[in-house]
């Protein structure tokens, strides 16, 4: 494996006449990250797989010591996918130098709603790492999961604002046999926890059954009692948009649209969506 933990050493090894895949990660990698690696891998000659705890997309820093690490354990998960995957792995300073901040975006009403909502500051922090990473990279395309759907659009908009030429791949959500998205903080989730997690896919899946049918408030309705009446979750938000421009759809219509979710199972906070158009 080639494994570097500065860009200037990484950038002499890439080959710049060759198309290059770049998928992000903050480690703790799961099946998911391996088919975003994998589409990589068929897409371009050379992959670039990134492991980095960014710290300025976490508005707690308890969360951020608690985020799950194991280098060796990733490097092992993505040798077994392929040897010729280029890992970076840098310290924060090989990023930010000497100021560990955030830069400065306008991404508008998107980046205000749901995640951002709650979680204030989070996609200046995303967009910060990702700029920095495409551009010192300079990969042909980009891989991420459709499950942190408003993070996709976010780095869509980033590309666009920052002129900058890489292809932006959402990939499809990877979920367990039960249902459930899969995500790094899983693995806090205990036994009798996972078991109850995939309660949250099933209300994706019936506001999916009843789009079209009902209207997006009564929708919307139903998936919230639903919540009340189950007393392992607190839900965060459950809202229906479209996928374009995350405004609020209520009602079918011809541009595609999702339901997005976000819930605390115990201590530990889940995300999902769904296309309500697909089946």
């Amino acid at each position: 494996m080639n494994i570097f933990n500065q860009h200037s050493i990484l950038n002499d090894f890439i080959d710049q006449n060759q198309t290059v895949g770049l998928v992000p990660t903050m480690g703790a990698l799961h099946k998911g990250h391996m088919s975003l690696i994998e589409r990589a891998l068929n897409e371009n000659d050379q992959v670039i797989v990134t492991v980095f705890v960014n710290p300025t997309q976490f508005e707690d820093l308890n969360d951020l010591k608690k985020y799950p690490k194991n280098l060796y354990d990733d490097v092992k998960m993505i040798e077994k996918v392929s040897p010729k995957i280029i890992i970076y792995a840098p310290e924060s300073n090989d990023l930010y130098e000497s100021s560990i901040i955030s830069s400065s975006y306008e991404f508008g009403d998107i980046e205000n709603i749901m995640e951002g909502n709650i979680r204030v500051g989070h996609f200046q922090g995303v967009a910060t790492i990702v700029e920095k990473l495409l551009t010192l990279l300079l990969p042909t395309n980009a891989y991420f999961g459709e499950k942190d759907f408003q993070q996709l659009l976010i780095i869509k908009s980033l590309v666009v604002q920052k002129k900058i030429s890489t292809a932006i791949i959402g990939c499809p959500i990877y979920r367990d046999n039960n249902g459930l998205a899969l995500s790094s903080r899983n693995s806090f989730l205990s036994e009798s926890e996972k078991n109850k997690a995939p309660f949250i896919f099933e209300q994706l899946k019936i506001a999916r059954s009843l789009w079209g049918i009902e209207s997006a408030k009564t929708i919307i309705k139903r998936i919230k009692n639903s919540f009340l009446s189950n007393h392992n979750f607190k839900l965060d938000y459950f809202e229906i948009r479209f996928e374009n421009n995350l405004l609020n759809a209520e009602k079918k219509s011809e541009k595609k649209v999702r339901a997005f979710i976000a819930a605390k199972l115990g201590k530990i906070r889940l995300i999902d969506n769904l296309a309500l158009d697909e089946f």
